[in-house]
């Protein structure tokens, strides 16, 4: 996965459509090899204003090729693609629109996926393909959530063993604080896929916790296996419930959009499948294949 960068292309797609007139300039970026806060500090550099009042819905991979929108505040002005010309990405069209974009805005992203120099069997492939197109895949949040080796983890472990005050959306505190609650709700997850093993139905239709402040009320069962999964880390659960953040629930089970699959070569797959904002396409991807250490 990923040998090269047009292996991993991602679009982001936003669910509604634009206003046609407004204050905002609506920018279509294709970009590789550069994140997206890097691409929304050069857009504001080539319109000449404040990175604050450039808007955009999510994060993109960097080692991918991948296309998102960008809003730029810019009333009473016009920009043409040319304007806006970087050697580092391409403009692809745009629009006005009336309202700034915002982190979560869109509805998801579609992927195209080349996996190369696979070993195993193609019919035991189709075979696991089929079955997640039909049953959906474990939510999990993947591990670019966490950083590089788990360190945004480390940095979260920092802060809340730390005498210091969190709050959840002080600047450099919320990425590390929303990797702690996705690792709680992933221990969560595991144990269920554990007691799914020992013969225990899987809640394929429940949610599971993103931890803070107040309480949701999952059914019993659900609940037991949380208490369960969460019992070594009270600390974390306590820390998160005074940073401002409010718990909220997430699905443990997805199925993903539209799933294609094509074997170009016998060593070469193609996938092609769209997913709902917040869902990762590794964490479909880690299904295909059990690994051996």
């Amino acid at each position: 996965m990923k040998a090269s960068m047009i292996d991993f292309c991602v679009d982001e797609i936003l669910g509604f459509e634009f206003s046609g007139s407004g204050e905002h300039l609506i920018v279509n970026i294709r970009k590789h090899g550069q994140n997206s806060r890097w691409i929304a500090a050069r857009l504001a550099e080539l319109a000449g204003i404040e990175e604050r009042y450039v808007g955009y819905c999510g994060l993109k991979d960097r080692f991918a090729v991948t296309s998102q929108w960008y809003s730029l505040y810019l009333p009473n002005r016009c920009l043409n693609i040319a304007d806006l010309s970087h050697p580092d990405f391409e403009v692809l069209s745009l629009k006005r629109h009336s309202k700034k974009l915002r982190r979560g805005m869109h509805a998801g992203n579609s992927f195209k996926i080349l996996i190369t120099d696979i070993s195993a069997s193609q019919e035991k492939l189709e075979q696991r393909l089929k079955m997640i197109d039909q049953l959906g895949f474990p939510n999990y949040f993947a591990q670019q959530r966490f950083g590089f080796n788990g360190g945004n983890l480390l940095e979260a472990e920092y802060l809340i063993n730390s005498a210091r005050r969190l709050r959840g959306n002080s600047k450099g505190q919320g990425l590390f604080l929303s990797a702690a609650r996705s690792w709680l709700f992933n221990l969560v997850l595991a144990r269920h896929i554990t007691n799914y093993h020992n013969g225990i139905v899987f809640p394929l239709d429940e949610t599971g916790p993103l931890w803070g402040r107040g309480r949701s009320k999952p059914n019993q069962g659900v609940a037991l296996v949380e208490r369960e999964a969460l019992i070594d880390w009270p600390g974390w659960k306590h820390a998160l419930e005074h940073t401002g953040l409010t718990q909220d629930r997430r699905k443990l089970f997805m199925q993903a959009d539209g799933l294609k699959f094509n074997f170009l070569e016998s060593c070469q797959l193609k996938l092609e499948f769209n997913l709902p904002k917040g869902v990762y396409a590794t964490a479909l991807l880690r299904e295909l294949a059990e690994f051996n250490r």
